[in-house]
C-alpha cells in the first residue's frame, strides 16, 4: 500500500513515522493512541477511494471490502479522508493535517461527485486539511516532511510541486493559471468543463503551470506535478525493508483479500500514456512511464523466493500497463510529454520506443532464480501494441511461457464511436489481436484463453450501441463475465462526459445513459448467458424494435 511506501520513506529519511490502520471514526480516541506527533499527520483512505469501496456503480452499498481484515464491511466510513481528517482536527489541535492517496489525489480541486450527484469543492478544504500530496507521492511529502522539520510553519510551505494547498491572494504565483471558480463549475457545464481542459492542458512536469481555483474567498492553487522518479531513486523506494505481509494481528480475523491477490507480485513500472478516458491513472501516477532497473527486479524476486512460504511462483509483473516496461521517448526524458497529441492514440507514436527484447531477457533471468518454478504476467496487457511486426516474438514468448491460461485484455467495447470517446483504439485493432493471438494459441501444447473487459453504459453508448456489441460478441462467442457497469471517476474526462453531456476538449455534445433501466438493459445486453438478463433483453430488444433477435440470445454458445 502507499501507505507502507511513504512510511518507509520517511523513515529512511531518519523520521519515526507511526501508522494507526482503520481507526474508529466515532470518536477521537483511536486518533489519540500514539500521542501527539512531532511534525505532522498523513491522511489517506486506502488504495482506493473509500466512496468506489463502499458502494456499486448502481448506488448499493457493497457487502464485504477486500481491504479490511476478513473482509469485514463498515470498518472505515464514506469520505474517509474527510471524517479522519476532521477527527484529527478535533483531537490533535494545531498539528498539520497532509492528506494523500488516491481519494485525496483524484478530488484536489472541484470535481463531479457520482454518489452526491453535483460538483463539491476541493478535498482540501471539505477536510480543513493544510496540505495535499497528490500523485505517488515520494519526492513531495519528503520535502514538506523536512521543511517542517527545519521550524517552517504549514502555511508557508506553498511553493513544493505535487501538492495543493490553500493560499491567500498576495501569495499566488505570477504565473498561474486560473480555471473556473468552484462556484462557476457548480452552475455552469462550460464552466466545469473549461476547468477540466484547463487543467488536463498542465499535465507536464516540464511545462505546466501552478493552476489556481477560486472557491469563495479562499484560493485552492495546485502547484504543477512532481518531477518523475529517475530508475535510481525508484530502485531505492522499491529496495526498502518492507515487511511484504499484514500485520500479526489481522491473522485471527482472516487475513487481507487483497493482500493476498498480490503478495507473489512485483511491481516494475509506474505511470500511463495510454489516456483512457474513464482512467484517473494519468492525473495520478501522470503520463510518463518510470522503469525500475533489472537488477531492482531481479534483487525483488530472488528476496520473494527466500521467503518462507514461497510456493515457486511469482503471479505478476507489471504496473497500469505491463508491455510498457523500460517503453522511452526523448520527450520523456526532458520530463515533458507531448501536449499536443498522445503517445497511443490514433496510433503508436513513432518516438516511443518499447523494450520488448530486453523485458523477455528479464523474464528469462527471473526464471532461473533458484527456486522460482512460474513466472506469470497478471497485469493488464495493452493490446494494440501487440499487433505491430516488432512484438510477434514478445507475444509468442508471453503466450507460451508467461501466461498463466488467462491474458487479460480491455477492449472496453466494439463500437467505434464509444471506443473514441473512451480514446481507446478501434475494434479492427482488438480483432487483429485476437487473429494473432489464435494463431500462437494453435501452436502451443496448452491453450490460454482470453480474459475480456467490457464497460457497459459509458457515455455514447445508447441501447443500439450496446445490441451492436452484444451480437458482434455472440458472433465471436464470447461470454464476458468482466462487465464493468460505467462509474464516473473524479477528476477524468469521462466524467465530464456524464456530468455534462459535452466533451470537455472539443464542445460536441454526447448522449448520457443516467436512467438506472437503461443500464441495467445494457449490461444486460452484454452478459445475455445470465437467466436473470433475459427479461431485461426482451424489454431492450422491444424498445428498439428488435424482438426478432431474441432468438440469437436464446441459444447456447
Amino acid at each position: 500500500s502507499r501507505a507502507a511506501v511513504i512510511g518507509r520513506v520517511l523513515e529512511d529519511q531518519g523520521y519515526k513515522v507511526g501508522i494507526i490502520a482503520q481507526p474508529d471514526w466515532r470518536s477521537s480516541h483511536d486518533f489519540k493512541r500514539l500521542g501527539r506527533p512531532r511534525l505532522c499527520v498523513c491522511v489517506t483512505s486506502g488504495n482506493v477511494d473509500s466512496m468506489v469501496a463502499h458502494y456499486t456503480a448502481n448506488k448499493r452499498k457493497r457487502h464485504d471490502d477486500d481491504y479490511t481484515p476478513g473482509g469485514a464491511e463498515g470498518k472505515r466510513p464514506d469520505r474517509a479522508v474527510i471524517v479522519y481528517a476532521n477527527r484529527i482536527r478535533e483531537a490533535l489541535k494545531g498539528v498539520p493535517i497532509i492528506l494523500g492517496g488516491l481519494e485525496a489525489s483524484m478530488r484536489r480541486l472541484a470535481h463531479y461527485d457520482y454518489w452526491d450527484d453535483r460538483v463539491r469543492r476541493s478535498i482540501l478544504l471539505d477536510a480543513k486539511a493544510d496540505l495535499i500530496v497528490y500523485g505517488m507521492g515520494e519526492r513531495q511529502i519528503v520535502e514538506v516532511v523536512k521543511r517542517l522539520d527545519q521550524g517552517e510553519a504549514i502555511a508557508e510551505i506553498c511553493n513544493v510541486r505535487g501538492t495543493v494547498v490553500s493560499v491567500k491572494k498576495e501569495k499566488i504565483p505570477q504565473d498561474a493559471i486560473f480555471i473556473p471558480s468552484f462556484e462557476e463549475a457548480e452552475k455552469s457545464f462550460e464552466a466545469f468543463n473549461k476547468a477540466f481542459a484547463l487543467v488536463y492542458e498542465q499535465t507536464s512536469p516540464a511545462r505546466a503551470k501552478p493552476i489556481v481555483q477560486q472557491h469563495k474567498d479562499r484560493y485552492v492553487l495546485a502547484l504543477p506535478p512532481a518531477l518523475p522518479l529517475t530508475t535510481k531513486e525508484l530502485d531505492h523506494s522499491y529496495a526498502l525493508p518492507y515487511m511484504r505481509a499484514w500485520h500479526p494481528s489481522y491473522d485471527a480475523l482472516g487475513g487481507v483479500k487483497g493482500f493476498e491477490t498480490v503478495r507473489w507480485s512485483m511491481i516494475a513500472l509506474r505511470g500511463c500514456p495510454g489516456e483512457c478516458s474513464f482512467c484517473g491513472l494519468g492525473f495520478h501516477q501522470g503520463r510518463i512511464v518510470q522503469s525500475r532497473s533489472e537488477e531492482s527486479i531481479l534483487e525483488e524476486a530472488r528476496l520473494l523466493a527466500r521467503q518462507p512460504n514461497f510456493r515457486g511462483t511469482i503471479t505478476d509483473i507489471g504496473g497500469p500497463t505491463a508491455n510498457l516496461y523500460l517503453a522511452t521517448c526523448a520527450k520523456w526524458d526532458a520530463r515533458d510529454p507531448c501536449s499536443a497529441r498522445q503517445c497511443l492514440m490514433p496510433q503508436k507514436c513513432p518516438s516511443l520506443k518499447l523494450a520488448y527484447e530486453k523485458t523477455l531477457a528479464l523474464y528469462r533471468a527471473i526464471k532461473k532464480i533458484p527456486k522460482v518454478r512460474h513466472l506469470f504476467v497478471e497485469s493488464g496487457i495493452r493490446y494494440d501494441l501487440l499487433i505491430e511486426p516488432q512484438a510477434q516474438a514478445y507475444l509468442q514468448e508471453l503466450c507460451a511461457h508467461y501466461v498463466s491460461g488467462q491474458m487479460k485484455v480491455a477492449p472496453e467495447h466494439t463500437d467505434d464511436f464509444v471506443l473514441e470517446l473512451m480514446n481507446k483504439p478501434p475494434y479492427e485493432c482488438y480483432e487483429a489481436f485476437v487473429k494473432k493471438f489464435e494463431k500462437i494459441n494453435a501452436r502451443l501444447p496448452k491453450r490460454k484463453y482470453l480474459v475480456n473487459y467490457f464497460i457497459s453504459a459509458h457515455p455514447g453508448s445508447r441501447l443500439n450501441e450496446a445490441l451492436s456489441c452484444a451480437m458482434k460478441l455472440l458472433s465471436r462467442q464470447i461470454r464476458p463475465e468482466q462487465i464493468q457497469d460505467y462509474l464516473p471517476l473524479p477528476m477524468t474526462l469521462s466524467s465530464c462526459l456524464y456530468y455534462t453531456g459535452i466533451h470537455p476538449l472539443n464542445g460536441k455534445r454526447v448522449f448520457v445513459a443516467k436512467d438506472i433501466h437503461e443500464r441495467s438493459m445494457q449490461r444486460a445486453l452484454l452478459q445475455s448467458q445470465n437467466p436473470e438478463s433475459r427479461p431485461l433483453i426482451k424489454k431492450a430488444l422491444s424498445r428498439l424494435g428488435q424482438e426478432h433477435l431474441m432468438e440469437h440470445f436464446g441459444r447456447r454458445h
